[in-house]
């Protein structure tokens, strides 16, 4: 899987197609990642002894397949490549503005 905890991502299917947010979680064994405000998703909470029950909206996790990263030279979607820099180290690069990604 190609995305890190922190990447600017839009999701580019579903009902939350368009939405712009940032990876908050990223499940590998899965394949999904969680984004800020996209998938929301309604989740009851069972009364306790110190809050009363409620309805709450969280983040469900989505298929990795359906979000793409945004370019930060350009601000659109792009595609994800590798290659090594000076030290020789392996980076990730935007496909359309050949830029390092963090």
């Amino acid at each position: 899987m190609n995305f890190k905890k922190g990447d600017k991502v839009v999701v580019i299917s579903g009902k939350s197609k368009g939405t712009v947010g940032t990876i908050t979680h990223v499940m590998r064994d899965t394949n999904k990642v969680i984004v800020e405000g996209a998938n929301m998703v309604k989740k009851h909470i069972k009364p306790n002894g110190q809050t009363a029950g409620s309805i709450v909206e969280v983040e469900a996790p989505i298929h990795a397949s359906n979000v793409m990263m945004v370019d930060t030279k350009t601000n659109k979607r792009t595609r994800i490549g590798h290659t090594t820099d000076k030290k020789g180290n392996k980076v990730r690069v935007s496909k359309k503005s050949n830029e390092q990604l963090n």
